[in-house]
C-alpha cells in the first residue's frame, strides 16, 4: 500500500443492494400475487410511462448470473429484500414456490462467499392488506411479525442478519402523504398511522426474531437527511430545518432508541392525531434494543420557511398531483446548495454522509452500542454506452469515491462504521421514475437483459481488492 492510500478498517463489509419489486420481475409467476406497487403502476399518471416491475431486471430467472456477478465484482455481502406479496400472497397462507427461490438465492450466495443480508419489508404491501387499511391500520404491524417469522422459518439456518424495514419514512410519508408512492394517499393522518404501525411492526418483529434466535444481528435501515438553514441567524429558516429533522430523522430514530417520540414533533403534527394510534406499551414495544442500524444516505437538505427562487426537483414529473410528504412542514421549502446534481436533481454532498454518521453515532448508535452500516448511498447518471460496448461513467465512480471517503473520515472521527452497500447493484424499476433512471454499477439492458459492468463497478471491484482508497 502506498503512503496515499487510505485503508478500510479490517473487518469493513463491501456490499451492494437491492430490491425484491425493483429487480425480480415474475410479478405474477410461481403464486406471487398483487402488491401496493404493481397496483399504484397501473393508476394513470403515477409512474413515468405507466413502467411497472412485471419483468424488471428479471432476477427471478437470472439470479445465479446475478450472483456471479457478485462474485467477480468481489463483493463480500449482498442486502436484497424478500417480498410480502411472493412468501405469503394476500398476506395469506406461506406460498412454498416463493419461499423456495429465497432459499435459492441465499444458497447461491453462501456458495459464492457472499454473505446475505436480508430486508423483509421495501415497501411491497400485498395489496389485499392494503385493501385492509394497508399501514394505516394497527393489525398489519402484527400480520409484518408473522410473515417475519415465515422467512426465519425458511432462511433462519442461513442468514444470520435481518433488516425489519427499509425507509419507513418511504412507505409511511412519501406514500401515505406525499401520494408520490404506493399507495399513493394523500392525507398527514394516515401518513403518521402508517409510520407508527411500521414502527411497531418493526418492534414486534425484532421481539419475536429475538426469542427464536438470540445470535440473530436484528435491525433496521432509516432513510436520514442532514438538515440545515438557509440563514442560521434568521428564526424561520431554523424552525424550518428543526421541522424537516424532527419529520425525517427524529421521528423514526427517537422511539427506535429512546422509546419516545420527540416533544416537538408531536406539538408540530398534533393537529393529524398521531397520539390516537400510540396504544400504551407501543413505545415499548418499538424501543427494542437492536444490533444494527442501517443509513441511508442520498443528499442532505438546505431549508426556508421561503420559497426558492430556482428549486430542484423534489419527485418524478408525473402526471398524477402529490403533495408535501411532511405531515407539518407545508411552509418548508428546499433551497439549491450550488452543488453538483445528479440526474435526479439531487445534490452530490458528501460530507454530509460524515456529518450524519458522526451525528446518529453520537446521539443514537454509541450509548446503545449499536453497529452503524451505510446500507444505501447512490446515484443516479444518464450513461452512455460507449462504441466498444462499455460503459464510462466517470461521475459515478467520483460518487462512489468520495462518498467511501467521507466514511473513511467519520471513521478517522471515532465513529465505527463496518460496512459499505452500493445503491445499486444493477440499473433498476426506480419506483415513480419507472425505468428513466439508472443508479447500477452494472447496466441493464433491458430489452434483452444483457449485464455489463460500468467503469464505476470496476473502479468499485479494484477499491474491494485493495480494501483502499487511492
Amino acid at each position: 500500500m502506498t503512503t496515499h492510500e487510505r485503508p478500510f478498517p479490517p473487518e469493513f463489509l463491501f456490499g451492494a443492494a437491492t430490491a425484491a419489486y425493483q429487480i425480480e420481475g415474475a410479478a405474477h409467476e410461481d403464486g406471487r400475487t398483487d402488491s401496493i406497487w404493481d397496483t399504484f403502476s397501473r393508476v394513470p399518471g403515477a409512474v413515468l410511462k405507466a413502467d411497472n416491475g412485471d419483468v424488471a431486471c428479471d432476477h427471478y430467472h437470472r439470479y445465479q448470473g446475478d450472483v456471479a456477478l457478485m462474485k467477480d465484482l468481489g463483493l463480500q455481502t449482498y442486502r436484497f429484500s424478500t417480498s410480502w406479496a411472493r412468501v405469503r400472497p394476500d398476506g395469506g397462507p406461506v406460498n412454498p414456490k416463493g419461499v423456495d427461490f429465497y432459499s435459492r438465492l441465499v444458497d447461491e450466495l453462501l456458495g459464492a462467499g457472499i454473505k446475505p443480508w436480508l430486508t423483509l419489508y421495501h415497501w411491497d404491501l400485498p395489496q389485499a392488506l392494503e385493501e385492509k387499511g394497508g399501514w394505516t391500520n394497527r393489525d398489519t404491524a402484527a400480520r409484518f411479525r408473522d410473515y417475519a417469522l415465515t422467512v426465519h422459518d425458511a432462511l433462519g439456518d442461513r442468514v444470520g442478519v435481518w433488516t425489519t424495514l427499509n425507509e419507513p419514512w418511504c412507505s409511511s410519508f412519501l406514500s401515505y402523504t406525499g401520494g408520490a408512492h404506493a399507495p399513493g394517499r394523500q392525507s398527514p393522518r394516515d401518513g403518521l398511522a402508517a409510520a407508527h404501525h411500521l414502527l411497531l411492526g418493526h418492534g414486534l418483529a425484532v421481539e419475536a426474531l429475538r426469542e427464536r434466535d438470540p445470535k440473530l444481528e436484528l435491525g433496521i435501515t432509516l432513510n436520514l437527511t442532514v438538515a440545515k438553514p438557509v440563514d442560521p441567524t434568521r428564526a424561520g429558516d431554523v424552525d424550518a430545518a428543526r421541522r424537516i429533522d424532527g419529520q425525517f430523522n427524529r421521528i423514526f430514530l427517537d422511539p427506535i432508541f429512546r422509546g419516545s417520540y420527540p416533544e416537538d414533533v408531536l406539538q408540530d403534527v398534533a393537529p393529524y392525531g398521531l397520539t390516537d394510534f400510540i396504544h400504551d406499551g407501543d413505545l415499548a414495544q418499538i424501543n427494542q434494543p437492536i444490533d444494527t442500524l442501517g443509513v441511508n444516505y442520498y443528499h442532505g437538505d438546505l431549508v426556508s420557511d421561503r420559497p426558492a427562487e430556482h428549486p430542484l426537483l423534489a419527485q418524478a414529473p408525473t402526471d398524477r398531483p402529490t403533495r408535501s410528504p411532511f405531515p407539518a412542514a407545508d411552509g418548508v421549502y428546499d433551497h439549491p446548495q450550488g452543488l453538483p446534481l445528479t440526474a435526479m436533481e439531487w445534490e452530490v454532498q458528501p460530507d454530509g454522509l460524515r456529518e450524519l454518521l458522526v451525528r446518529v453515532n453520537t446521539d443514537y448508535a454509541a450509548p446503545t452500542d449499536t453497529s452503524l452500516y451505510v446500507t444505501e448511498n447512490g446515484a443516479a447518471f444518464d450513461d452512455v454506452v460507449a462504441a466498444d460496448g462499455s460503459v464510462p461513467d466517470a461521475r459515478r465512480t467520483e460518487f462512489l469515491t468520495d462518498h467511501l471517503g467521507a466514511i473513511l473520515d467519520a471513521i478517522d472521527e471515532g465513529v465505527d462504521v463496518k460496512g459499505y452497500f452500493y445503491w445499486s447493484l444493477m440499473d433498476n424499476y426506480e419506483w415513480a421514475w419507472g425505468y428513466e433512471k439508472r443508479f447500477g454499477i452494472v447496466r441493464v439492458d433491458y430489452a434483452t437483459q444483457e449485464r455489463t459492468v460500468k467503469d464505476s463497478g470496476r473502479a468499485y471491484a479494484e477499491i474491494i481488492r485493495n480494501r483502499a482508497l487511492s
